[in-house]
């Protein structure tokens, strides 16, 4: 009969230890060997059965806890986090930082996200609390363009919550922390968008392309999804 392979029983390959000590701990949560809540094998034990020092699981263990993927209770042991953490998606936006001019990049993976996200939207039964907050976001818009002076910040804010919204008529938290994560990398870049719409003053057409996702979304046009979410994204796609 074949040996199931577990935490326990796992072979550790000629790599740095630690990254191999979180490699099996990561591969052994996502096999199901080790669930949301469950407590991990004591550090002794950890380093008998994967045949490596206690410092090395200690190291590795600290890692996870700083990556939001454990949690250590002084008294009891360490257990695998049973709730999201932001903190679980820094180690992609160091790697992301890491690399040099990915703003193309950026905007591939938030179109797509974009798009996704609102023929989920639209199949939901009822977004008319949502559309009406979307509605008041615009017209805070409009009002900050209209003042003799306004930040781009304050621009950028009410954009972010605008399509915060969006995510959160989809129904999924788990989209909701992508899209606000995304967010979050995309900074610089949409800054200099916005800076250049003001310069260029396009206001009334950036204003006019946030109407055009409200009534994509309020009158349920599948067709013009796609549209509507590349029109959207013209200006940063010409930075």
């Amino acid at each position: 009969m074949e040996e199931k392979k577990t935490l326990l029983n796992t072979t550790l390959q000629s790599r740095s230890v630690v990254d191999t000590v979180i490699d099996v701990i990561i591969s052994s949560i996502v096999r199901g060997e080790l669930k949301p809540g469950d407590k991990l094998p004591t550090e002794m034990e950890l380093s008998r059965d994967l045949g490596v020092a206690r410092n090395s699981i200690r190291e590795a263990v600290k890692i996870l806890e700083a990556y939001g993927v454990l949690h250590i209770k002084r008294a009891d042991g360490t257990f695998v986090c049973d709730t999201y953490n932001q903190k679980m998606l820094d180690p992609m936006l160091y790697g992301i930082i890491l690399q040099k001019d990915t703003w193309q990049d950026f905007i591939k993976l938030r179109t797509v996200m974009d798009i996704g996200t609102l023929y989920v939207v639209l199949r939901q039964e009822d977004t008319e609390a949502e559309i009406n907050r979307l509605k008041g976001i615009v017209g805070k818009m409009e009002a900050a363009f209209a003042r003799d002076s306004f930040s781009v910040d304050e621009i950028m804010a009410y954009d972010e919550e605008f399509h915060s919204v969006i995510a959160e008529a989809a129904g999924n938290i788990q989209l909701v922390n992508i899209t606000d994560y995304i967010t979050r990398i995309t900074i610089p870049s949409r800054k200099k968008t916005v800076e250049k719409i003001v310069n260029l003053k396009e206001a009334d057409n950036f204003i006019s392309l946030h109407n055009q996702l409200i009534r994509v979304i309020e009158e349920k046009q599948f067709d013009q999804i796609e549209k509507a979410v590349l029109d959207h994204y013209v200006y940063w796609k010409e930075k």
